[in-house]
């Protein structure tokens, strides 16, 4: 059987169509527009998606037996608001995870109902990204637009139900609106109080690896599919991805090294710290998982490399530097300020430590550092929690760099392995599908079948307690200089 990964990304929808033994037969990627309608918006049309993905389905299996085809699912971006009238019409362009319109409405629920409330509400503060202060826009902004609204969905489900007729989402995506209780898997009351909703506009919630129901009959006319495709729930991108890189049970981690950054740790128990320094979301193998989101991390070393030194020679910058654990120069990588877990849009990025002895190669080996420092502050957090971790995952552009795997490594003090093949979402979403076809029994199953590890750096015992000392001084670091920060941006 093939089964379908559909990842909705901000700037193009990646198909993936997988065999059932995990071999990729095929990928096509179909971009659409993205609007900015004024600056800090950042917009787009649902119904560009689904023309995309429709385009895009039919030319992925041009030459495949498409009676074969058993399901398809979804890996998509988050926290974006789709709003449906009573005619089944898109009411206005979907608000997306990175439109920064709504920071009246996200310090209202920080400030006014309160972190404390919301966490309890829903394990999680509120963010200008995430849905709830988008509706609460829309209501502000634009009433009569607000009116109007008979369901409420994320990205990905607006093809799901475009797909199945069915009004859906997952419980991954859906902990990034703000609007579920995370630990009990359902809407919160509260929330949807504090928003002016009724729960009957929100989606029905189901397990990523669920089938929320079949294909269309028009829909699979058009495309030439059979009618018992089944149509299954999917997962947020960063859940989607975790899954594709076999990141889920108890106690796993991923860490992608993109332009910005994540650690992504997988636990079959719900924890929430003490002060929501890491999103903490239902995970799509129908357990839960904390996540620490840097703004900047492979996007430092380009900074630096590319506008500061002036050189894309990375991996001969990386040869001339020599000992690590020994630098006295550190490096705060939050170039866009920061999110995890400081949450503070007016971090900067900072140099400190240099003497007259300072040498080049010392600087960018703090760029690469503070990088993994930085993602040691989200980790610690995991670990105060008692999630234990022995290893962790890597992928994006940074993983690249043998030298940065070995920083981190020892930074962290855990194994950290590398996988054979890096696909995202879509491949999670495929893998997904495939669960919900039967092809595997759980999501773990899949994972243990389908990811293969072809590379494990081994940390040192003696570098890991030299970083430890590092890392202490790192950590003082951050709460001296806060203050600062909002004084002179």
């Amino acid at each position: 059987m093939y089964y379908i990964g559909v990842d909705l990304g901000t700037s193009a929808v990646k198909l993936l169509l997988m065999e059932g033994d995990g071999g990729i037969k095929n990928i096509v990627s179909k971009e659409y527009p993205l609007y900015f309608p004024h600056p800090g918006w950042s917009e787009q049309k649902p119904e560009d998606w689904w023309a995309a993905v429709l385009e895009g389905l039919k030319e992925l299996t041009a030459d495949v037996d498409k009676t074969q085809i058993g399901g398809i699912s979804f890996g998509g971006q988050m926290h974006g608001l789709v709003t449906l009238d009573a005619n089944d019409n898109v009411i206005r362009p979907a608000i997306l995870w990175n439109d920064g319109r709504t920071q009246k409405q996200t310090d209202y629920l920080n400030d006014v109902i309160g972190k404390k409330k919301l966490s309890e509400y829903t394990a999680n503060i509120a963010f200008a990204g995430f849905t709830a202060p988008k509706i609460l826009w829309m209501e502000e902004e634009e009433p009569e637009n607000f009116a109007k609204i008979v369901k409420i969905m994320l990205p990905k489900d607006y093809l799901a139900y475009k797909l199945s007729g069915v009004h859906c989402t997952d419980y991954s995506d859906a902990s990034g609106m703000l609007l579920l209780d995370v630990q009990h898997k359902c809407w919160s009351r509260e929330m949807i109080e504090i928003c002016h909703i009724k729960e009957e506009m929100l989606p029905k919630l189901y397990e990523s690896y669920a089938c929320v129901g079949t294909i269309k009959p028009d829909v699979a006319a058009e495309l030439g599919f059979p009618e018992t495709v089944k149509i299954v729930a999917g997962a947020g991108d960063n859940a989607a991805a975790a899954v594709g890189t076999g990141t889920v049970g108890d106690g796993k981690c991923n860490i992608s090294l993109g332009t910005s950054g994540t650690i992504f740790i997988s636990s079959k128990k719900f924890g929430v710290d003490e002060f929501n320094g890491l999103h903490s979301f239902d995970h799509a193998d129908g357990y839960y998982h904390l996540m620490g989101c840097m703004l900047s991390a492979a996007s430092c070393n380009k900074w630096w490399m590319d506008e500061i030194i002036g050189t894309r020679e990375y991996a001969q910058e990386q040869a001339k530097i020599g000992k690590l654990g020994e630098n006295h120069v550190f490096f705060l990588p939050y170039l866009m300020g920061e999110r995890s877990p400081h949450n503070n849009p007016n971090a900067r990025g900072t140099f400190i430590g240099m003497t007259m002895d300072t040498t080049r190669a010392d600087m960018t080996q703090a760029v690469l550092e503070g990088v993994a420092f930085a993602i040691r502050d989200s980790f610690e957090i995991a670990k105060s929690l008692g999630i234990k971790i022995e290893r962790t995952k890597i992928c994006g552009g940074g993983a690249k760099s043998p030298l940065w795997k070995k920083i981190i490594a020892n930074v962290l003090g855990i194994k950290v392995d590398v996988i054979e093949s890096e696909e995202g979402p879509g491949y999670g979403g495929a893998m997904l599908a495939a669960v919900a076809c039967g092809e595997y029994s759980s999501v773990e199953s899949a994972a243990e079948k389908l990811v293969k590890v072809v590379d494990t750096i081994e940390p040192d015992e003696e570098l890991v307690a030299r970083y430890n000392d590092r890392y202490a001084q790192f950590a003082k670091i951050y709460p001296t200089v806060k203050t600062l920060f909002h004084e002179i941006i």
